[in-house]
């Protein structure tokens, strides 16, 4: 048995006092953080109490110990991410009329009504009334006409352009109608159903004569987008598109004190599917704006039919749903994006569009490394699939051969499982559509697809976690069994989804969706650990505080 040393006791309590003085002093003028818990999805040091934040906005110290040291109340996870929405179009859907879960035509005419009465300037031809989020299944399934909003004697003869839930069609007015050329043509890739509707590419046709929002509306949008987007903890986003007048607004608004959010943008042609990268240009040295990949768009949405298959739809056998571009022409994009240095990603819904995009991520791979294996490639360039909805198992190994980037939306499933099975019948639906855990060696990126669907990445961990409708606890027959739950994710998968996932897709790792030394001082204050919850409290889960860069950007007590 060693003998007791008075002198060995002494040394090693004099060795503790000094580290824990040096950890107490370290960086004196540097804030220190304590909290009753810190979950930092580090696997070096997995959980903490305390950490300290440079005066740039990094951690430069984690450590356990909160000696002498009172902790704040909550629980702190890192900060959240969502891996594809839409800034500017949710600023925008704040600012109009929100017709999201309406039922039925009469409540969708109500709530116009109501915001054209409140908003009187609004319907004029310098400044249309917008709105967003008609489903025709509240219509019993027919599509609208331009007549229905004329039924209404405070809507005739106002500029009304109403956007589908899915923002792939919209509904507009007879005055709009009023400026379009007669007969109107039909568009490749696109697609105008009776007097009102206009689909993908037919889009285009009303949005040129759209009189877009001006510089001060536009940044009231940003604001208040960005204000929304903290309160649910979000600390970044990979904006899924941006064309050249918002690329210019955030560079210019990136430095202002409302800019409070981490933006990974994807560049977005004014002319889709083309490359314009002389009117755009990459930002690669700002860490609140990055700019390095570009978006492009195979199909359509699942629920106008607009998703592009290999088979007919089995709710209308007399079409394949459409492609927005052809397949060569995907790939000579994806090549020359590829080739001037960005990251590719690419909108594919439908199980033709993903084969159609996954042949352009081979095309422009081949193109770019010659000589390597296509996985070797990939692991650097980091291509990706926006939405890969439904994939055909070919698709899907091919996805797995080569490591392609899913990025998907999980409350996307749980919305859409109410129709999928019609759309798809239930042997592709089984097969093909929504995979998540089939997935999950890829490190697939979570989001929400906002304003298309609620922005709150809590939602969305619970639609990954359980296959159940968020909104109503549900799943697709009324009941507590989720859709296709061989599909679930383990809540730590969910988090990372929502955390290092989008960090590495957008060339961060290391430095976002983490609490260690060196990563970006971003973090989310909980009442609780997240571990601790029972699932069903994500469904309306309030965050407590989100801080970006070291700064509090928000707090429930002062909403």
């Amino acid at each position: 048995m060693p003998r007791f040393s008075y002198r060995s006791l002494a040394y090693t309590l004099s060795t503790v006092t000094i580290a824990v003085l040096a950890a107490y002093f370290h960086h004196p003028t540097n804030p220190v953080y304590c909290y009753d818990s810190i979950k930092t999805l580090n696997k070096t040091v997995p959980s903490a109490q305390c950490f300290e934040v440079s005066p740039s906005g990094t951690f430069t110290r984690v450590w356990s110990s909160n000696l002498w040291r009172t902790a704040r109340s909550g629980h702190v996870i890192p900060g959240l991410w969502d891996g594809h929405g839409h800034i500017m179009q949710y600023g925008e859907l704040l600012h109009s009329v929100d017709i999201f879960g309406s039922q039925s035509m009469e409540e969708v005419l109500e709530r116009v009504r109501t915001y054209a009465n409140e908003n009187p300037h609004a319907g004029t031809e310098e400044e249309w009334l917008r709105g967003v989020g008609w489903d025709q299944a509240a219509f019993g399934g027919q599509m609208p006409i331009a007549d229905d909003l004329a039924s209404i004697s405070e809507l005739r003869g106002k500029y009304i352009m109403l956007d589908r839930v899915d923002v792939h069609c919209i509904w507009v007015s007879q005055a709009v109608l009023n400026l379009l050329p007669h007969p109107v043509k039909d568009v490749p890739g696109g697609e105008i159903i009776g007097e009102g509707v206009f689909c993908d590419n037919a889009m285009d046709l009303v949005l040129k004569f759209w009189p877009k929002p001006g510089y001060d509306s536009r940044v009231k949008m940003l604001r208040s987008a960005m204000r929304a987007l903290n309160k649910v903890g979000l600390v970044g986003v990979h904006d899924a598109g941006i064309t050249d007048p918002t690329f210019r607004l955030y560079e210019d608004r990136v430095s202002t004190v409302g800019w409070t959010l981490r933006v990974y943008a994807m560049l977005e042609c004014e002319k889709r599917n083309t490359f314009c990268h002389p009117e755009l240009k990459r930002v690669d040295d700002n860490d609140m704006f990055r700019v390095r990949s570009v978006k492009l768009f195979a199909d359509g949405a699942l629920g106008s039919w607009g998703s592009a298959l290999i088979d007919p739809y089995s709710d209308r056998p007399d079409t394949t749903g459409s492609l927005l571009v052809n397949d060569s022409t995907m790939e000579s994009v994806a090549v020359a994006w590829a080739e001037a240095g960005y990251q590719v990603n690419i909108h594919a819904i439908g199980d033709l569009a993903n084969r159609v995009a996954i042949n352009a991520v081979v095309a422009a791979l081949r193109k770019l490394c010659p000589t390597e294996s296509l996985w070797h490639c990939q692991h650097f360039r980091r291509f990706r699939i926006e939405h890969a909805q439904i994939l055909h198992p070919e698709e899907q190994a091919r996805m797995h051969a080569i490591g392609i980037i899913p990025s998907i939306q999980p409350t996307h499933a749980t919305s859409d499982m109410y129709y999928a099975a019609d759309r798809l019948g239930e042997e592709r639906t089984a097969e093909e559509a929504y995979r998540m855990r089939s997935l999950l060696p890829l490190s697939p990126v979570l989001g929400s697809d906002f304003p298309v669907e609620p922005p709150s990445p809590f939602a969305g961990i619970y639609a990954a976690v359980t296959r159940r409708d968020p909104k109503t606890g549900k799943g697709r027959d009324g009941g507590h069994k989720g859709w296709h739950l061989s599909e679930t994710l383990t809540l730590e998968q969910a988090l990372r989804g929502f955390t290092t996932a989008p960090a590495r897709a957008a060339f961060w790792e290391g430095k976002a969706g983490v609490i260690r030394e060196g990563a970006f001082a971003d973090w989310v204050v909980l009442d609780k650990k997240i571990d601790d919850m029972d699932i069903e409290e994500f469904r309306d889960l309030r965050v407590k505080e989100t801080w970006v860069a070291g700064k509090r950007v928000y707090a429930r007590d002062e909403d």
